[in-house]
C-alpha cells in the first residue's frame, strides 16, 4: 500500500521497524483549544473550580499522556521522552489554548506524543469544568511543527 507505513504489502497492520534508522534529535509541537462560556474561563482564571487548579491538573495529565502514548495508540512505538512541555493560557474571554512540545533523541518522531498531550489536557479541562459548563468544545487539535528524522522539518502553513 503506497505511502502508508503501518501496512505491509498485503494490507495487514504492522509496527514500523525503525531499528536501522539513526538516532536524531526530534521535536514536535501541537496545539488545540477548549472553547467555553466566559463565566467558566473566569472560574479557571480565579482558581475557583471545585476540583482544583485546572491549568496545573491539565498540564500534568498532558505530560502523563505524552509518556503513555505508545499504550494508547496501537501501532505507536513506546518512547523514552527526553522532555515534554505544556503551556496553557486563556485566549480571549472564552477559550483556553493548549500547546505541547515533546522532544527526544531517537529513531522515530514524537508527533503523536505532542498531540496526545494536547488532547488529554483538553479532556481534563472538560472533565474538571463539566459541572458548570457541559457545552464546552474541544477544537483545532493539530500538529504545528516537527523537526528531525528522514522526513525533515514540517511547519503548518496556516499556524494559529
Amino acid at each position: 500500500m503506497s505511502g502508508l507505513t503501518h501496512f505491509d504489502d498485503s494490507g495487514g497492520s504492522r509496527m514500523v521497524d525503525v531499528s536501522a534508522k539513526p538516532q536524531t534529535l526530534r521535536s514536535a509541537t501541537a496545539r488545540g483549544r477548549v472553547r467555553m462560556r466566559p463565566e467558566t474561563l473566569a472560574l479557571i482564571r480565579d482558581r475557583k473550580v471545585a476540583k482544583g487548579d485546572v491549568f496545573e491538573v491539565a498540564r500534568l495529565a498532558g505530560i502523563l499522556a505524552a509518556k503513555r502514548t505508545g499504550e494508547l495508540i496501537p501501532l505507536c512505538h513506546p518512547l523514552g521522552l527526553d522532555a515534554v512541555e505544556l503551556r496553557l493560557e486563556a485566549e480571549g474571554e472564552d477559550a483556553v489554548r493548549i500547546e505541547a512540545t515533546a522532544r527526544l533523541v531517537g529513531r522515530t518522531g514524537v508527533e503523536m506524543e505532542a498531540m496526545a498531550a494536547v488532547s488529554v489536557a483538553a479532556l481534563t479541562i472538560y472533565d474538571m469544568c463539566k459541572a458548570v459548563d457541559r457545552g464546552m468544545v474541544i477544537e483545532r487539535i493539530a500538529l504545528e511543527e516537527k523537526s528531525g528524522g528522514q522526513g525533515g522539518p514540517y511547519r503548518r502553513p496556516d499556524p494559529e
